[in-house]
């Protein structure tokens, strides 16, 4: 019964048990088995899974009907001469297709649990949101405003951030691929417990970033980075190309498949590579005073 209530919640997003996999950060063998009623998610997974499909728990259990439930947001009876709150659309739990919101605005927290391909956004403003449990692909964000957002538990592939503000953003738990961040600022954004991979991110602005427990592949940094740090991070084919590091720590025991190309660094910098003991530094220059 859950596993059929999974599969039909699945469709209807339309992912595959192979996406939906991705995003729980768990394999797709799993998925098929609940679905074949074979093994059944933990109670953490659970919740996690309400907010993917974006459904309610009371969806999994045999007690509420097997539809996916719609979330209506019910208005209190006023009393008499006071006038009712007034309501306002919400984009969250639905699929986007297509769909042109450049220019949008005064979302707040109306954007979660939504599969959302190959839409626009561009110069929108999407700042100060709590977006969790996207499914977002193929959509154009060039030149909007994400500052100060949080992003959770997210899947982001093929999308377009070129000139995007992202200050002070954090990205938690999301899983970020093949994305252009071309010219984008990342002043004060964190990265945390989540995959960014195989992203264009020439002329970006680093400044306060943090990676914590961030997988990073194939990327390649350039240009200044002041005050960044990558705490315990797993790295592939990264690549800082003639980039200058300030105050930049590398706190991994794993450094062997990082590169630096034509790089400078200031003392600190360089002494906290050197004390990982596996680094290349040939490619990199102290700064003089």
């Amino acid at each position: 019964m859950i596993g059929n209530k999974i599969a039909e919640a699945r469709k209807k997003i339309n992912i595959s048990q192979a996406q939906l996999a991705q995003r729980l950060f768990i394999s797709a063998q799993a998925v098929g088995k609940w679905e074949r009623g074979e093994s059944m998610p933990d109670i953490t997974t659970f919740n996690r899974l309400a907010e993917m499909l974006g459904v309610d728990l009371n969806y999994f259990s045999e007690s509420f009907p097997s539809e996916v439930a719609e979330e209506v947001a019910v208005e209190p009876e006023q009393p008499s001469g006071k006038q009712q709150k007034k309501r306002s659309w919400d984009m969250s739990g639905e699929s986007w297709v297509d769909a042109d919101f450049s220019g949008v605005e005064n979302l707040h927290e109306k954007l979660s649990s939504s599969n959302i391909q190959r839409c626009r956004f561009i110069g929108s403003d999407l700042s100060g949101l709590l977006l969790k449990s996207n499914n977002v692909e193929g959509c154009d964000f060039s030149g909007s405003n994400i500052s100060s957002s949080h992003i959770q538990r997210s899947y982001l592939e093929d999308n377009v951030f070129k000139n995007c503000s992202l200050n002070e953003a954090a990205f938690s738990g999301s899983y970020i691929k093949g994305c252009d961040f071309t010219g984008a600022n990342f002043t004060g954004v964190e990265f945390k417990s989540g995959a960014f991979l195989n992203s264009t991110v020439a002329n970006a602005v680093w400044n306060r970033t943090s990676f914590i427990t961030t997988q990073i592949d194939n990327i390649v940094f350039e240009g200044r980075l002041e005050d960044c740090s990558f705490e315990n991070c797993a790295f592939d084919m990264v690549t800082f190309r003639q980039a200058t590091l300030i105050n930049t720590f590398f706190k991994n025991k794993r450094l062997k498949w990082v590169r630096f190309i034509d790089c400078q660094a200031d003392r600190m910098t360089y002494e906290f590579l050197k004390k990982n003991g596996k680094v290349d530094l040939t490619g990199i220059t102290l700064l003089t005073s």
